[in-house]
């Protein structure tokens, strides 16, 4: 018996989608995923996170320092479905303390369903000498009422 010897099988250079096809000299481009477009925020609003101690105190230096609260000011503060807002009111019944922190009376703070230890968003509008600390309870009923998480709900598309 004579032996036939068998070529090596040796993989193409070319790529395994080129086989079997000329390469052409300008190739096909994919097309792409059109983005939709991301809205600003807006430029008379900023933004911070804060976090309630024991007492219901918030401190965010920096967020008070754009508003410009000093030791003395009054404030007014009230509550509406989860989110309080204090704004500077010569009438106000809430005296800005020494250290920049705003104090949320244990009313407002049950009214809201914030309790000691609760990160909140704290949106600050210096046009309006305001800020408003929201219970992040209220941006997640917020973000699923504009549908972004479907299956968030218990899986019902």
């Amino acid at each position: 018996m004579t032996a036939q010897t068998i070529a090596p099988v040796i993989p193409s250079r070319t790529r395994p989608s080129d086989c079997g096809r000329a390469r052409t000299a300008t190739g096909r481009r994919l097309p792409l995923a059109s983005v939709p477009e991301v809205p600003a925020a807006a430029d008379d609003v900023l933004y911070g996170f804060g976090r309630i101690d024991a007492s219901g105190r918030v401190a965010d230096r920096a967020i008070t320092g754009v508003l410009g609260w000093r030791e003395g000011d009054r404030l007014t503060l009230t509550a509406a479905a989860g989110v309080v807002f204090a704004r500077r009111d010569p009438d106000g019944m809430v005296t800005m303390p020494s250290k920049p922190y705003i104090a949320i009376p244990a009313v407002l703070r049950r009214r809201c369903g914030l309790q000691a230890g609760d990160r909140i968003l704290l949106a600050v509008f210096p046009g309006e000498d305001a800020l408003a600390a929201c219970s992040f309870a209220v941006v997640d009923q917020s973000l699923r009422a504009h549908g972004l998480f479907p299956a968030a709900r218990g899986g019902q598309p």
